[in-house]
């Protein structure tokens, strides 16, 4: 596993803190976010952090590998997809899409789509560095441009889905686009983690957010206005959205903090990992 010492740890917020500083960030707030003002949000805050997160995780998620998580659980020993080759499967919100590109390497028909044309800068540099490219498409993932029933499976690994005002909206379109018994498998942030302050350290261990309160975590500007926009849902919102949706859930991922992985990414870190999870990978199955 790759490992992260102190300094980078350091530089990797002041990394974070550069995007700030771009955007104007001069507070946190919770409070209402509508779809139009959280998508205008996260565009601006993906396309300023694009550079600083590539450079601060890129080495840890490879130009062509399929990490589902900090916890470092990879898709070739995991196979929540199943078998690939020759099927055709979309991801959602791919960032830099290595993800797409190790699915393609095994012999997936992979398009991948990001808000960010930050994001899909780096996306296409990977492209270059590894071989055939993986079509990219710029979109949301609350409106995907695809025809019905185009594709075999879909998956994003902590892209997207924390970031939209209604993960039903999210979720009706990924059904839409997806065929009859498709597996749609997403990581995000375990909602247990909402309740803690965001920080890998001892301070990180301390409740101060209840649980039950789906308010969104807003940084703004002087002037009120979002510049990175994140939603919380509990993991029966989850369960209720892809059952409303249509997906049947086969499998609810919680993953162990790995012995001897002692990388620091954001909030996860050994000191947190080994006493709570960090992360939640959703397997579900098309109705």
């Amino acid at each position: 596993m790759s490992q992260q010492s102190t300094t980078e740890q350091e530089t990797a917020a002041e990394r974070h803190a550069q995007a700030e500083e771009r955007l104007g960030t001069a507070g946190v707030a919770y409070r209402a976010v509508s779809a139009p003002e959280a998508t205008a949000a996260n565009l601006a805050w993906w396309d300023a952090d694009a550079d600083d997160y590539q450079a601060t995780h890129g080495g840890f998620l490879g130009d062509a590998d399929f990490v589902w998580c900090p916890e470092g659980v990879r898709e070739a020993d995991v196979a929540l997809l199943g078998e690939v080759g020759g099927k055709r499967i979309l991801e959602v919100g791919c960032g830099q899409a290595a993800c797409a590109r190790w699915l393609a390497a095994q012999g997936a028909e992979a398009v991948a789509t990001d808000l960010s044309a930050g994001m899909l800068r780096h996306a296409r540099e990977g492209n270059e560095r590894t071989g055939p490219p993986v079509p990219l498409v710029q979109a949301t993932a609350e409106t995907l441009p695809f025809a019905d029933e185009s594709f075999d499976a879909a998956c994003s690994a902590f892209g997207a889905v924390p970031f939209v005002a209604s993960v039903d909206v999210v979720f009706a379109e990924v059904h839409r686009v997806l065929r009859p018994g498709a597996r749609w498998v997403f990581s995000v942030t375990h909602p247990m983690r909402w309740i803690f302050p965001d920080d890998p350290g001892p301070q990180g261990l301390t409740v101060t957010q209840p649980y039950f309160d789906r308010t969104p975590y807003v940084e703004v500007d002087e002037e009120g206005v979002a510049t990175y926009v994140e939603y919380h849902r509990t993991l029966g919102d989850y369960v209720r959205a892809l059952a409303d949706a249509g997906f049947a859930l086969t499998d609810l991922i919680e993953p162990a903090w790995p012995e001897g992985h002692s990388r620091t990414w954001g909030q996860w870190s050994p000191l947190r990992g080994k006493l709570f999870p960090g992360t939640a990978i959703f397997c579900t199955q098309r109705g």
